[in-house]
Parts: C-alpha cells; structure tokens; sequence
C-alpha cells in the first residue's frame, strides 16, 4: 500500500524500457508532468503498489532493459506466477557473469529459479530470506541484491558495497532515506 514519486526522470521511450516491463507485469504506473527538456522528454513518475505476475520477457526486449535484468529478477521473485527471460546471453560477459549471480543469489535467498544459457526461470512462491550475497564486484547485482534484502527479515550482506560506487556513489544513502 505504498507510493513513490519520482521527479524529473527521463521519459525517452527508447529508455524507459524498465517501466514498461513494470506495467506488463501488472504496475501502476503514471507520467505527470511530461516535457521537452534539451530535446528529451522529462517527466515526474508516480509509482503505485499493486501485486504482479510474471510474464515472458524475450530477446526482442532485453536491449531495452539490459542493465536492469539484476532488478527485475528480484521483482520477479515477488509475483504471482512464473517469469521467463531468454535472448539476454550478453549478460554473461558483463561486469561479471549476470545470469549466474542472479541465480545463485536469489536461490540462496530461497527462490526457486532455473538458469538458462540465455536468462532464467524464476517460479515465485517462496518467501525470501537475507543471506550473503556474492556480488562479483558488480555494481547492478550489489544495487540489486541490497534491494532483495529488504523484502526479508533482515538486510543482505554484500562481500563487496564498494563497487556500487562505480555507477551511483549515493545509492545508499538515497535509498536510506526512502525507507524513513
């Protein structure tokens, strides 16, 4: 029963790949406020809590979420039904080998997931526990993981926070402040 608002997000439908998922999924999703800023369009994203299922995300999409894969499996977790992701064979050779964290880690956070050489089948049921988290100092598994360890009873220990830094230094503090 929560909400999130959003300001000034970048609305450029060849970026906003993420959000689209989101709502396939079953997300309430509003932009308000969209406008032309330096030729992008800009706008404040509202976020409602809804319950979601799975869907089957295939290669025709996975260019347009690519660095989000690590965030949606998590999401995933928490649906109704199966989710399925293929044609995303790239996220092996990543930062790390992405397909594979995100296996091992949700499952040993009690998911019942299934790697595929090109994505992964993650069948939600479960309740997640917090566990140690093998980030492969990759920064979207840590973001994604230290996510993950919010859904449980207790927080995820990460083996390397640090590499978050790589892309957004501020991830924890903003999220510190999201959750007073």
């Amino acid at each position: 029963n929560s909400k999130i608002t959003i300001k000034n997000i970048l609305a450029n439908p060849t970026r906003i790949g993420f959000f689209n998922v989101l709502e396939k999924m079953g997300a309430k999703i509003d932009w308000k406020n969209l406008h032309q800023e330096f030729g992008e369009w800009i706008g404040d994203l509202h976020i409602y809590s809804r319950s979601l299922h799975g869907i089957d995300i295939t290669k025709e999409v996975i260019p347009s979420i690519i660095d989000e894969i690590p965030i949606i499996a998590i999401i995933a977790s928490q649906a109704d039904s199966p989710t399925t992701l293929c044609g995303a064979r790239e996220l092996r050779v990543k930062e790390s080998d992405r397909i594979n964290a995100i296996c091992l880690n949700l499952t040993n956070m009690g998911c019942e997931i299934i790697e595929k050489q090109d994505g992964f089948i993650i069948n939600p049921g479960k309740s997640l526990y917090n566990t140690n988290i093998k980030t492969f100092g990759d920064h979207r598994i840590a973001m994604a993981f230290t996510i993950a360890g919010l859904i449980t009873t207790e927080k995820n220990i990460l083996d390397d926070n640090n590499c978050i830094n790589i892309s957004f230094p501020e991830f924890n503090e903003i999220l510190d402040l999201l959750m007073k």
